[in-house]
């Protein structure tokens, strides 16, 4: 295989960074929209609610991540038939478990609303959001699987043309809906909800176009020996429940920090909300990387090339590090002009004002656990990524149980940089394992 360097990696994450950074840009468009024409409560139910799809959703995200890695490693290998059988296995897998949710969504939305620590009228906001957006939920988790074939076989362009097409749609009818129609919490859910049915069908027809298969249907029947082959399927099923299991301990850090900012009161939370936009714009860019380096681990172990995969991941690793740097010091510099830009509220502003430099510490040193998770990924390591988080998490909880006693938003927010970089620590510790890994794959043993 072909070693890489820093213009082929940047080339690679341009279009992965533009996509990513698209997300985000959502998120700052709903916030303003919410900013400018609601209340407090209602910017705060918009967090809430976003936390709770966060569970919903990226509690599944092994439905990208791990056909992302089996992807590029059946790519470096170059079967073609495991490839296609991958997909559609992805695609049945996410179908079958958006339909689930669809079905139990009056249990998963009681049971979300009331772990909520909020007041009576963000909890009612909430609740209005949530039986809207549900309905998305099969669109969203088969595209994930299409997101992750395209990433894991290298098509960033493609994948940027699906973020866009998401995102683009969601930002128009969000304003639509909102701004337009004056329809608050609910348009956003609503305009969310379309855009992910929308673009299950421009992805699909994306990638298939791709992998040149002209019957989708027809292609799965001629495959199904492969798709149903029992070893492939547990293997799949074993690192997308470790995955999962990582997804959900990630996400109760996350959960655990909005929540306790919750009970700061509705303020902190919206303020903690409108710094959370600049920590998830920043989080996107270095993803791009870190998908990079997913998809060259992926090939480079599927090869066994184990020269091209140390070099892949010393090089995408350098380009993150950079890449943080830079983001921590626009925020560090525009936040204090961006932050009346998602909200009119001036306590907010000023709270938001006055944390910043967390955010801003956070960013620097979070793309380590980034482009870690990235090389964890790419050789379907799973199990590793998963003890991490959960180290990291408890670790997080644990400590922000202490500070936020004694020093309130200011100790969650320094729990919070500690939680990313014990994150990073737990995951370099198994690295060594995964040189091992590779080494012998590359020696034929």
């Amino acid at each position: 295989m072909k070693q890489s360097n820093y213009v082929h990696i940047i080339k690679l994450a341009i279009p992965i960074i533009i996509a990513n950074a698209s997300v985000p840009l959502l998120g700052l468009v709903d916030t303003a929209a919410i900013g400018q024409t609601a209340s407090a409560a209602a910017l705060g139910a918009i967090a809430l609610a976003a936390l709770i799809f966060s569970f919903v959703y990226w509690g599944f995200g092994f439905l990208r991540m791990g056909t992302t890695g089996f992807i590029a490693q059946a790519a470096g290998t170059k079967d073609d038939k495991e490839l296609h059988a991958l997909v559609f296995r992805s695609v049945f897998l996410g179908a079958a478990i958006g339909l689930v949710l669809v079905i139990l969504q009056k249990l998963i939305g009681e049971l979300s609303i009331y772990l909520l620590s909020a007041s009576d009228e963000i909890k009612a906001l909430v609740k209005a959001y949530f039986y809207i957006r549900i309905w998305g939920a099969p669109a969203t988790l088969i595209t994930f699987s299409l997101l992750g074939t395209l990433i894991g076989m290298g098509w960033t362009k493609r994948l940027l043309w699906v973020q866009l097409f998401l995102n683009g749609l969601n930002i128009v009818f969000n304003i639509t809906f909102v701004v337009g129609f004056g329809m608050g919490v609910k348009g956003i859910a609503l305009g969310t909800m379309l855009a992910e049915w929308l673009t299950l069908f421009f992805a699909g027809v994306v990638l298939f176009q791709k992998l040149d298969i002209k019957r989708p249907y027809e292609r799965a029947r001629e495959l199904k020996a492969q798709i149903l082959d029992r070893s492939k399927l547990l293997a799949l099923f074993k690192v997308n429940v470790d995955i999962m299991i990582r997804t959900l301990a990630l996400l109760s850090g996350f959960a655990w920090f909005a929540n306790q900012g919750a009970k700061f009161g509705d303020y902190t939370l919206a303020a903690n909300h409108v710094l959370l936009q600049f920590v998830t714009l920043s989080a996107f860019f270095l993803d791009g990387y870190a998908n990079v380096v997913e998809m060259l681990a992926g090939k480079a172990f599927g090869a066994k090339d184990k020269a091209a995969f140390t070099l892949q991941v010393k090089q995408s690793t350098v380009l993150a590090g950079a890449t943080a740097v830079l983001l921590a010091l626009m925020v560090f510099v525009f936040s204090d002009m961006v932050i009346p830009l998602l909200t009119k509220d001036i306590q907010v502003q000023t709270i938001a004002s006055n944390y910043k430099n967390y955010a801003v510490v956070y960013i620097l040193f979070s793309f380590v656990a980034f482009q870690l998770d990235g090389v964890f990924i790419g050789v379907t390591r799973s199990k590793e990524m998963r003890n991490a988080t959960i180290i990291a998490s408890i670790a997080f909880i644990g400590l922000g149980l202490i500070l936020v006693d004694y020093y309130g938003n200011t100790g969650l927010w320094a729990a919070f940089i500690f939680y990313v970089i014990v994150r990073a620590v737990a995951l370099g510790l198994y690295y060594p394992k995964i040189l091992r890994m590779v080494e012998l794959k590359t020696n034929g043993r």
